[in-house]
């Protein structure tokens, strides 16, 4: 580099500072001429409202705070529960939304609850909960595989039936002697005992499927019968809510119309939009590289319309989302990438603000009386025999060996999430006294808290290479 080189080098770098600074005294000058005649400008006559943006600065502030909280304790007790209580990350997370809500950390600490967790921020956080549910039941829509049901369809049919019918009426008898203390002004014994019998014959098919890869058993005959059951439990389940959803928002007269308005938009769905998102999902196989954002739009503009359409009838938007799901090709390249890019944000950021959002409607103290704690004990009892005795009766009919039936009936005892979405209808319905709710969510934690440990039991009875009939 030549010396007259080196020496423009420092002064074309002055030349540039210099540049930069009499720009900005430039435009420092140029702003105040133009406050100079601004301030001399005529006032309006009357003034406009504005809205108080501090007021919803300070909200937001709130729901992010809320959120961050509730995303890092829920991951913290889920790994806790998962590696050293060996229970499934789900029911950590589900008890880290009953801490962090009115039952422990209101109780100790009100005023730490209610920074954590403002009542401000709820009704904010419950829609965010709820747009979560809604993804995750179409996340769950996604895994149902048809093919579980090749060479075993009527022996699943028979079990997965008989793990619903028995808790069903079982559930359906007790609301017997819960309608009385437990009822809501307005409510009707016929929806209760429907909808108490639907969320005793849950089953929760994300955390059983969980349990089963955890322990190796997923690819056995039974780990295969056990997620079949489960699948066409759940599908059953929720078409069983969704009867009883329609018969809880529309007059007696009017549930007939909401029923032929759903089974008119499960075919619409069926048969008119199935076949083009096969299309889709085929013409996708073809291709390479990632699925471009512009089809992921068109999938998931089509299961939110289906999820608008459904809450548009009077049901539930997540039976919407769900059924759009369930008709995607399982294990396509399509839903493979879809489950790859939207289910950690969906399981690590949105479900647990649900599980908060129900901690915060769990209220434990509610559950004080004798009388309270019996009805608890008696329903956890009834879910968990009901569940087990149908499915292992079913699975005995149907040539199961003893031992093998009886895992399937402690399978299919996991509640967990899935319940957690039947009652947070049934409270957002007016069906559940907040006594209730927070009986049954307990009674769903102990259900899915209980499997691993009844398992664990049976830790030597794992599943045989057989094959069974049906």
């Amino acid at each position: 580099m030549t010396p007259a080189l080196v020496d423009s080098v420092p002064r074309a770098r002055r030349a540039v500072w210099l540049g930069y600074v009499a720009a900005f005294a430039l435009s420092i000058g140029a702003f105040f001429v133009v406050r100079h005649f601004g301030e001399r400008l005529p006032l309006p006559t009357t003034a406009r409202v504005t809205p108080a943006a501090g007021a919803h600065a300070e909200t937001l502030g709130q729901v992010l705070r809320a959120i961050a909280i509730v995303v890092v304790v829920a991951r913290l007790v889920g790994r806790t529960f998962e590696r050293f209580l060996g229970q499934p990350a789900v029911s950590g997370e589900i008890v880290a939304g009953i801490l962090l809500g009115p039952s422990f950390l209101g109780a100790i600490a009100p005023s730490v609850q209610a920074f954590v967790l403002p009542p401000a921020a709820a009704s904010h956080l419950g829609i965010v909960a709820k747009i979560g549910v809604v993804l995750f039941m179409f996340l769950v829509g996604l895994e149902l595989d048809p093919r579980l049901l090749r060479g075993r369809a009527q022996a699943t049919l028979a079990i997965a039936h008989a793990s619903i019918l028995v808790p069903f009426v079982s559930g359906a008898a007790l609301a017997l002697s819960l309608f009385p203390p437990y009822r809501l002004a307005g409510s009707s014994f016929t929806v209760f005992a429907l909808f108490f019998g639907v969320s005793m014959a849950v089953t929760a098919f994300p955390v059983l499927a969980r349990i089963l890869a955890a322990r190796g058993w997923s690819s056995t005959p039974l780990g295969t019968t056990a997620l079949a059951c489960a699948a066409v439990g759940d599908a059953t389940a929720w078409c069983l809510l969704a009867f009883v959803s329609g018969v809880a928002r529309s007059e007696l007269g009017h549930a007939t119309r909401t029923v032929l308005l759903v089974v008119a938009h499960a075919a619409l769905v069926i048969f008119v939009a199935r076949p083009l998102v096969e299309r889709l999902a085929a013409r996708e196989e073809r291709r390479e590289g990632p699925v471009s954002p512009t089809v992921f739009a068109i999938v998931f503009g089509g299961m939110l319309a289906s999820a608008v359409v459904t809450e548009a009838i009077g049901i539930h938007a997540l039976f919407g989302a769900f059924l759009f799901g369930a008709m995607i090709p399982h294990d396509g390249r399509l839903a493979t990438q879809i489950r790859a890019r939207t289910e950690d944000l969906v399981v690590v950021l949105l479900l647990p603000i649900f599980f908060a959002f129900t901690g915060m409607r769990t209220r434990l103290g509610l559950v004080s009386q004798p009388s309270d704690v019996l009805f608890l004990v008696v329903i956890v009892a009834v879910a968990s025999l009901g569940k087990i005795l149908g499915t292992f009766a079913a699975a005995r009919f149907t040539g199961l060996p003893r031992r093998e039936a009886g895992i399937l009936g402690i399978l299919m005892n996991t509640r967990g999430l899935m319940e957690l979405v039947v009652l947070d209808v049934g409270l957002d319905m007016g069906v559940l006294s907040p006594t209730l709710f927070t009986m049954l969510v307990t009674m769903a934690l102990v259900t899915t808290l209980g499997t691993p440990l009844l398992l664990g039991r049976v830790r030597d009875a794992a599943p045989r290479s057989t094959t069974h009939g049906g």
